[in-house]
């Protein structure tokens, strides 16, 4: 274990032992107790990483002289310790994973331990980074193509894009530092399908407000009415219900059982109440706004927040069935509410704003091809414009009859 110590200057350093070399650093603080204290408690993490191998040199001591001797040494126990002197692609995907996951989201850092212990360690793990060659990505690719669910699912072509990013972002990391030729030359992605969404109309919207269960109606029309995502409404809080200006505050969502941040930083947005929102939430507010600040809009009985797989399986899927309706998942209510807000003639931008977008252009891709036909703005206002132009609607009459 390591020590502070002090030079007859008085002078504060550590002294440990680090790859079976005995290292001194020097600080520039005098030997006092609260220096002492502060130093002590960065030599204890400092033993700690030793112990379990995660201590980085440069980190704590950038300037010292002995540190490219240090780094040296550190290459060599770490080829040493892997049994040569080039990885496995599952060893760098360890290291890999344990550098970035502090920097991700728990729902993000999921996906990422799911793609690569499913789907990519079981093809390429024990290979050697070097022998990972364009042909073997080409044929692993294409195995993620082939492959088949336990229902008999293919994998989309979005999914097997991500899998295939993972491994490049690992792949390209030990290239790095391992000075190997990168393998993924002219591997492009594959042609993703577009996404269709099944928006309901306000008929549907009306039917389906009238046919749940009268303890789920409010949460329905506050999902239709606001377009937020299914972790947005399940981790709502009342803390973040502002009657007084009519919003709502999306501040986190709740997802695998745990409060997160939200999906991105621009879905940290205020949502305006509509009426039938505003209402809505004042009645729920009368069977949960007691619990407290931090207690649930929309909760169970425990007071826990709603469960959207519980949800779906016994309140959604019942709902549509007996309505007759098309069977499609809860998040369509956000489209719904998308394809309402644009039809009704509201601003993209500030639709875009209450989605939590950056931009229009999610707008104009997903939702478009419903406006016109919500709007009857489907060509037939050109046509009439047409029509009150004697020019444009008798010029081509007459030179057909001329050359007749």
């Amino acid at each position: 274990m390591g020590n502070i110590r002090a030079q007859p200057s008085g002078k504060l350093y550590f002294d440990f032992r680090y790859l079976g070399k005995r290292c001194r650093e020097i600080t520039a603080l005098p030997d006092t107790a609260v220096n002492r204290k502060m130093l002590e408690a960065k030599m204890k993490k400092i033993d700690a990483e030793i112990l379990i191998g995660q201590f980085d040199y440069a980190k704590y001591f950038p300037t010292s002289s002995f540190l490219k001797q240090i780094q040296l040494q550190e290459t060599r126990a770490q080829r040493g310790a892997l049994g040569s002197e080039i990885p496995t692609f599952r060893q760098m995907a360890t290291a890999w994973m344990y550098e970035h996951e502090v920097e991700w989201r728990q729902n993000y850092r999921n996906t990422i331990t799911l793609l690569i212990e499913k789907h990519i360690l079981p093809e390429v793990g024990d290979l050697p980074l070097d022998a990972i060659t364009r042909d073997v990505l080409v044929a692993f690719r294409a195995g993620r193509v082939k492959y088949r669910t336990p229902g008999d699912l293919a994998l989309t072509s979005g999914y097997v894009n991500r899998i295939m990013t993972v491994t490049k972002a690992i792949l390209t990391e030990g290239c790095i530092r391992y000075d190997l030729k990168s393998p993924w030359e002219r591997i492009k992605k594959l042609k993703e399908e577009r996404v269709h969404i099944q928006p309901f109309t306000l008929t549907e919207v009306s039917q389906m407000i009238e046919d749940v269960r009268s303890d789920f109606r409010d949460y329905l029309i506050t999902r239709f009415f606001t377009g937020m995502r299914t972790g947005e409404i399940n981790g709502l809080r009342w803390k973040h219900i502002d009657f007084e200006r009519r919003e709502i505050l999306i501040r986190e969502t709740f997802t695998q059982g745990r409060v997160e941040y939200t999906k991105t930083d621009s879905s940290q947005r205020e949502i305006a109440m509509t009426q039938p929102v505003f209402q809505a939430l004042q009645r729920q507010y009368d069977t949960t706004g007691g619990k407290g600040r931090d207690a649930y809009v929309f909760s169970s009985r425990t007071g826990t927040p709603i469960d959207a797989k519980n949800f779906n399986n016994r309140i959604w899927i019942s709902m549509l069935k007996d309505l007759g309706l098309a069977l499609r998942r809860p998040y369509e209510t956000r489209h719904t509410a998308a394809t309402l807000w644009l039809a009704s003639g509201e601003s993209p931008e500030w639709v875009a704003k209450q989605l939590g977008h950056t931009n229009t252009e999610m707008l104009f891709r997903v939702y478009s091809r419903f406006i016109p036909n919500l709007t009857h703005r489907d060509g037939s206002a050109f046509e009439r414009l047409l029509e009150r132009s004697n020019t444009a609607t008798q010029a081509p009459t007459k030179a057909l009859e001329q050359g007749g």
